[in-house]
This record gives structure tokens, sequence and C-alpha cells, in this order.
């Protein structure tokens, strides 16, 4: 897959874009990519470490960038997740309205706005 367009830093071999950590070698096809859900699985990030052909010192460095960039969320507790079901504590509500739509075409005149077609 090719690199996402939010690239932070950029290696030799690895960068750490707005997915995470992706190959700069756009010939692997994303095979090694780590997405950003994924940076603090221990097994995965050792099992692309340990693939021939990684540049370890390039990995790390991305690895240390990506964590900081994309921390760790913290895990939920399990007795508060119980007391949310049974409605003992009450969980935010979110706002289910949509904002409404915003025209941008107040004060000017509609012969001077850019006009769309739809093209079959």
């Amino acid at each position: 897959m090719p690199l996402h367009r939010d690239i932070f830093w950029i290696g030799r071999q690895w960068a750490v874009t707005g997915a995470g950590i992706q190959a700069i070698d756009q010939r692997l096809r994303g095979v090694l990519d780590i997405d950003i859900a994924r940076l603090w699985d221990d097994d995965l990030v050792q099992s692309r470490r340990a693939k021939p052909g990684v540049n370890a010192a390039d990995f790390d460095k991305a690895l240390t960038v990506a964590r900081e960039r994309f921390p760790q969320a913290p895990t939920p507790d399990p007795f508060v997740a119980q007391l949310e079901a049974l409605g003992v504590i009450e969980a935010p509500v979110l706002n289910p309205v949509v904002p409404a739509m915003q025209l941008r075409a107040e004060g000017r005149l509609a012969r001077f706005l850019p006009q769309w077609r739809i093209r079959r």
C-alpha cells in the first residue's frame, strides 16, 4: 500500500505516518506495515524486527517515534464496564443530533459561484 499522506518521520527503510509504521519500499506492498492499533503488540513488533533484510536500528527509531506520537490507550477497568452494563454507572450519552449544514454562499451573487455538474 502507498505511504499515507501524513508523514511524521522518515528514515532509511521505515516511515512513521498517519497509518502507523510503514516500510518505504513500495515493492513489499504493505506486508511489513504496522497499524496504529497494533503498535503496542510486542509479539507483532518482534516478528517484524526478526524478518530478514530489516534494518533494526532504523526500525527501533521508527517504533520509538511512533509510540511517542500515538500513545497507548488506557485499558478500561473490567469492574467499571460491568457496572456500566448493569446501569449502576451512567455512561456518557453522545448527542445523536447531526449538526446543520452551513451554506457558504451568503452575501455572494449566485452567478459568480462555481457550478458543478454530474457527468455521465
